[in-house]
């Protein structure tokens, strides 16, 4: 194995271990959305939910409920710098692996939008603390959700494409 692809490795363990650790504190908070008696989801205020839905919630939070949402999006920022240079690293463990040209330009690619993800996810996060403070819900929201949409589809597409190649056994010439 490479010397690259043992950095990248180490750099994607470490990374992993951030979303990890991360992942874990905010699956711990989320016990704690509740509105008017119902559970809500930060999968739903991304995607499922209504601008209506959202400002609702937003709106008839109490206290304690905004508190740990904004502690919620904050450990997200956290898990943010493990998930999106993970998905780059992994996607650089992939193209080590790669004997195919094209496929390292692709690799390369998705590696580098990973910056392009990371910062919808940090304007996405943007959007819901503003909301939190300000549940009205303008005409940004048609902006929100293409926002969320791109930070899904990248990461996605390129984790699903890095994972096969970073896993399989390298061929011996």
């Amino acid at each position: 194995m490479s010397i690259n692809y043992k950095r990248w490795q180490k750099f994607f363990l470490f990374c992993f271990g951030l979303f990890i650790a991360a992942a874990f504190c905010m699956k711990w908070m989320e016990g704690d959305f509740w509105q008017g008696g119902q559970k809500f989801t930060i999968i739903g205020l991304e995607i499922s939910y209504s601008k209506e839905k959202v400002a609702a919630i937003l709106a008839g939070m109490d206290g304690h409920v905004k508190s740990i949402l904004r502690y919620h999006l904050s450990f997200d920022f956290a898990f943010m710098a493990g998930v999106y240079p993970g998905i780059a690293a992994l996607c650089m463990m992939a193209r080590e692996k790669s004997g195919n040209s094209v496929l390292k330009k692709i690799l390369i690619a998705f590696a580098l939008l990973q910056i392009v993800a990371w910062g919808c996810d940090i304007a996405e996060n943007c959007y819901l603390l503003n909301w939190i403070k300000n549940p009205t819900i303008g005409n940004e929201f048609g902006p929100y959700h293409f926002i969320v949409a791109a930070k899904w589809i990248i990461a996605l597409a390129a984790a699903l494409l890095a994972i096969p190649f970073a896993i399989k056994k390298r061929k011996q010439v």
